[in-house]
């Protein structure tokens, strides 16, 4: 199975180390990073795609993807 994530967060430290523990836990990057100002707080947002390949596994909505 392939999954998909988007992970998103604030524009600091907290979104790499974010990123990076995704791409440690097997994860790879898809595409290219967003990054956006968001008028409600003032600050840069930045998002980045992810997904991996699961062998074994059926999809199930209800499943959690990060612990994968």
């Amino acid at each position: 199975m392939k999954l998909y994530r988007f992970l998103s967060g604030p524009d600091d430290s907290s979104f790499c180390h974010k990123v990076t523990m995704a791409l440690n836990q097997g994860w790879q990057l898809h595409g290219s990073p967003a990054y956006a100002f968001d008028p409600e707080t003032r600050m840069m947002r930045c998002g980045q795609s992810v997904v991996k390949d699961v062998d074994g596994q059926d999809y199930r909505p209800e499943m959690k993807l990060s612990d994968y």
